[in-house]
C-alpha cells in the first residue's frame, strides 16, 4: 500500500495535566504554531532526505502489512468472536486483538475500527485487557474491531518508541490498515479509526499520513504539538519535585530521542519549521475524512483546551470535526461512557455504513 503518490516516549507517556493553569500556559502560549504546509527539505539542506519521523517520510513510504495470523481463539461472545492475533510490522511480530461479527455479512464486507489505545506501561500491557467495554460496545454493533498492541508492548517484537519522537506506532498502525485489508470479510473502503489519549495523536497523525481511513473518533486526545507536549510536561513535573524531591525523571528513552532530534535541528525556537514539519496539525488540510471528539471537563491528564483548539484548526482548514464535552467526565470519560460510545457509533455509522 504505496504513500508515495498522495499527499512512537515510550508507552508510559500520561498526559500533560489537568488543567491549562496547571501548566501555567495561556491559551496563546500554547497554541502559537500555525497549520501551514511544510517542506521538510527546506531543513534538511537540499537533497537531503527529509528525517523519517515528519509527515512528508512517513507518507513516502510503504506500509505492505501481511496476513493475519490466529494466535489464540477466546471465548466467542454472543455477536462476535474474539481473537488474538499477529501480523508484521517492519518484520516485527506485533500482536493484535481482533474481533469479528456474527452474522450475515454486509453486503461488500464488515466495516472496521482500527483501534488505537492511549499509553499503558509497555512490560505491563496484555492484549485481550484493557478497553475491553470499549471493544465490546463497537463489536455488539456489527463493527469488526482491530486493536494493535504497537511494538514492545506485550509480547509484541521491536522496542517501545512511543508515539511522538518516533514514527514506529503510527508505522504499526498503518501496517495493521494494510493487514486488516487484506481479510476477505473486510470491506477496505470502509476503514475508521478510534483513538484514546495517545492514542487520538496517533489517530491524526494516520489521517493525515494515509488516505485510507474514512473517519476517525479521537476521545481526551493527547494533540498538541510536540513542542508543547514537552513543555506542558517538564512543568508538570518540576511542580511535583517542588512537592517531592523524590519524584523520578521519568522516560529518559523520550528524553533522549527529543535531545536528538534539538542537537540535530535545534529547539522549537531555533528551527520552528522542522518542528512543524513532523506535526500532524500542520497537515490538518490533508486529513483523510471527518473526525469526531470527546473530552472530559474534568480529565486530569489532558485539558479540553487540546480538543477545542484541535476543532478549530481542522474547521480552519477546510475539514468536519464535532466536539461533544462532558462535565465530570475524566479521562477515560467512564462518567459519560454510555453517551460518548453511542455517539461515536452513530457518526461511524454515518460514515461507514
Amino acid at each position: 500500500m504505496s504513500r508515495k503518490t498522495i499527499v512512537s516516549f515510550v508507552g508510559i507517556f500520561i498526559a500533560a495535566a489537568a488543567s491549562v493553569a496547571w501548566f501555567g500556559l495561556s491559551r496563546e502560549e500554547i497554541w502559537k504554531a500555525p497549520n501551514q504546509e511544510i517542506n521538510p527539505e527546506d531543513e534538511a539542506g537540499p537533497g537531503a532526505s527529509p528525517h523519517p519521523l515528519t509527515i512528508e517520510a512517513m507518507r513516502d513510504r510503504d506500509y505492505p502489512g501481511s496476513d493475519i495470523v490466529v494466535e489464540q481463539t477466546l471465548t466467542a461472545k454472543p455477536n462476535y468472536g474474539q481473537y488474538v492475533v499477529s501480523y508484521l510490522s517492519d518484520d516485527f511480530k506485533v500482536y493484535a486483538l481482533l474481533t469479528v461479527p456474527k452474522g450475515e455479512e454486509l453486503q461488500g464486507g464488515w466495516p472496521a475500527i482500527i483501534f488505537n489505545h492511549g499509553s499503558i506501561p509497555p512490560a505491563q500491557y496484555q492484549t485481550a485487557e484493557r478497553y475491553a467495554a470499549y471493544v465490546d460496545y463497537f463489536a455488539r454493533r456489527g463493527y469488526v474491531v482491530f486493536k494493535s498492541d504497537y511494538r514492545g508492548h506485550g509480547e509484541s517484537e521491536g522496542d517501545p518508541d512511543g508515539g511522538w519522537y518516533s514514527p514506529s506506532y503510527v508505522t504499526d498502525i498503518l501496517n495493521a490498515v494494510s493487514s486488516v485489508q487484506k481479510l476477505p470479510y473486510i470491506n477496505p473502503e470502509k476503514i475508521g479509526m478510534w483513538g484514546h489519549s495517545m492514542g487520538g495523536h496517533l489517530t491524526i497523525a494516520s489521517m493525515v499520513v494515509s488516505p485510507d481511513i474514512k473517519v476517525g473518533v479521537v476521545w481526551a486526545g493527547l494533540t498538541a504539538t510536540h513542542d508543547e507536549l514537552f513543555e506542558a510536561w517538564r512543568n508538570r513535573i518540576r511542580r511535583l519535585r517542588n512537592n517531592n524531591p523524590a519524584v523520578p525523571s521519568p522516560y529518559s528513552l523520550s528524553t533522549n530521542r527529543r535531545q536528538e532530534l534539538i542537537n540535530q535541528y535545534g529547539t522549537w525556537q531555533e528551527n520552528p519549521e522542522f518542528w512543524q514539519s513532523v506535526a500532524p496539525t500542520s497537515y490538518l488540510a490533508d486529513l483523510s475524512g471527518p473526525v469526531q471528539l470527546h473530552h472530559g471537563l474534568a480529565d486530569e491528564r489532558v485539558p479540553v483546551l487540546y480538543s477545542e483548539d484541535l476543532k478549530q484548526k481542522i474547521e480552519r482548514a477546510g475539514g468536519i470535526a464535532e466536539l461533544y464535552t462532558y462535565r465530570g467526565a475524566n479521562h477515560n470519560l467512564s462518567q459519560a461512557f454510555g453517551a460518548a460510545m453511542a455517539r461515536s457509533v452513530a457518526f461511524f455509522d454515518q460514515y461507514l455504513k
